[in-house]
């Protein structure tokens, strides 16, 4: 498991090549944008369809990195689940799997646009949590600073490669999207743009951690 080490607000950080933030000293991971139960709700809905496998895929993921770090308290930034009756529409493999993941931890369930009210999967719900100086939430509040967030699936491209990545400067990180199927936004949008200091930091996620300095 590769990573890159940074510091935010004074706690040392790893950004992981999953696509995770670990704090050691705290011993917490954090994921953002799951976007469980996408292929359901857009078959639910009438979009395209999709082959049914992004949460399995999604949650065994995640599993892979509980048992690298071995954290014993869980955050999730929001947009756990593709819409409110995702949740409920979720296989009994896959829906066991996520039970089996939160046993014996502490989970932290933050309200995201596309999940914004409490979800019927035990653990905690909560519009933000903060705790030694950090905050997390889903979306990114202009002048905040020791802020950990996502919402953006923020994406930066490496060698004619496009790859999701964290965004990183004094004041916040912005995690990558953790889940399959899910699409991104470059890190040179205008929006990502005015939220980070020109010194900012894109850190690649996949085979190693890559840190470069964050496309404007």
């Amino acid at each position: 498991m590769t990573a890159y080490a940074f510091t935010l607000a004074g706690q040392p950080l790893l950004a992981l090549a999953s696509g995770a933030l670990y704090w050691p000293a705290q011993d917490l991971l954090c994921v953002s944008d799951l976007h469980l139960g996408k292929s359901e709700r857009l078959a639910r809905r009438g979009g395209t369809l999709l082959p049914p496998y992004e949460t399995r895929e999604t949650l065994t993921r995640l599993g892979g990195v509980l048992a690298a770090t071995g954290a014993r308290h869980v955050v999730c930034l929001g947009d756990s689940f593709d819409d409110g009756a995702a949740g409920g529409g979720l296989e009994e493999d896959d829906r066991l799997r996520l039970c089996a993941l939160m046993a014996g931890r502490s989970w932290t369930w933050i309200a995201g646009n596309h999940d914004p009210a409490p979800l019927a999967s035990g653990g905690t719900h909560l519009s933000e949590f903060a705790t030694a100086g950090l905050t997390f939430r889903h979306i990114a509040v202009p002048g905040e600073t020791g802020e950990v967030s996502g919402h953006f699936h923020p994406k930066a491209r490496v060698a004619g490669r496009s790859r999701p990545c964290f965004l990183i400067d004094a004041a916040r990180v912005i995690l990558p999207a953790f889940g399959c199927y899910t699409g991104g936004l470059r890190a040179s949008d205008p929006a990502l743009a005015a939220l980070l200091e020109p010194q900012a930091l894109a850190v690649l996620t996949g085979p190693r951690a890559l840190a470069i300095p964050m496309p404007r």
